[in-house]
């Protein structure tokens, strides 16, 4: 059993839902990182998604976008970023989740790049631009090694929903807004509708997770409300790593996941 799956069992037992944070590496140093991941892990967070820096973020938003280039403009490459993974797993075994897009694993090939990620301590991988229908050499390296976490929207068709939760592993990624992440919109009806929907349709084989634009306890306590099983904050914890002295940092980000882990307690 994946890492992922372990974490939402036992949640489950607890009657828990999710706390997942993204956070880029890299950004704006390694040691930022490092401090940022501490803190989640003291803050109670459940899983982590360590973003790798790409040079054309088409799902990202202005916060994560300036996180990519300043983390590329220092240096952040596959090798660091293993290094990294492998420091962090001295300090947890916390599932950890890499989002970066396609071409980053395509250019090394599937079976190597998905082999020595996992040797290094990462659980699956989210590629925002990988479509279900390319993924089939991406599906067969990754199988028995890591989980594939598909995105779906709230316009999905039920068709599609079906044929990419087929493909997942580890949980589904429900973009809660129509557009780039981090943009705070509020929270829509159609999201909360296509929580409760998707729900149905996959008939508890697979949680559900929801990302873009939840930055406040009030947006995860609401998902968790109707069904969501894991929600996702992303931007909200960049913007507190750039507003934040590095020595304050690591008691910053703990505070603010506490106050976001608190509304996943049903």
């Amino acid at each position: 059993m994946s890492r992922i799956k372990e974490k939402f069992s036992e949640l489950e037992a607890k009657n828990q839902k999710a706390l997942i944070a993204y956070v880029m590496a890299g950004f704006p140093n390694e040691k930022t990182t490092l401090s940022t991941v501490r803190g989640l892990i003291k803050g109670g967070v459940d899983i982590i998604e360590l973003g790798f820096p790409f040079s054309d973020p088409l799902a990202d938003g202005p916060v994560i976008q300036n996180a990519s280039t300043v983390s590329l403009e220092k240096g952040t490459k596959i090798k660091k970023f293993f290094s990294l993974v492998q420091k962090i797993r001295k300090e947890t075994d916390i599932p950890l989740v890499l989002m970066t897009y396609t071409n980053i694993l395509y250019k090394k090939g599937y079976p190597k790049f998905i082999k020595e990620a996992k040797k290094v301590g990462i659980d699956g991988f989210i590629l925002p631009d990988m479509s279900v229908e390319e993924s089939k050499e991406y599906l067969s390296a990754a199988k028995n090694n890591s989980d594939t976490i598909f995105l779906i929207s709230p316009n999905t068709s039920k068709t599609r929903i079906a044929k990419i939760a087929k493909a997942t592993s580890g949980f589904l990624y429900l973009v809660a807004v129509y557009g780039t992440t981090g943009v705070k919109t509020g929270i829509k009806n159609y999201t909360l509708k296509a929580i409760k929907d998707v729900k149905k349709l996959t008939k508890g084989k697979i949680p559900v997770g929801v990302g873009f634009g939840v930055s406040t306890p009030e947006d995860v306590k609401k998902y968790i409300k109707v069904g969501a099983d894991a929600v996702i904050v992303g931007s909200a914890f960049l913007k507190l790593i750039e507003n934040t002295p590095q020595a304050k940092l690591e008691s910053k980000i703990a505070m603010f996941t506490k106050s976001l882990k608190k509304q996943t307690i049903l």
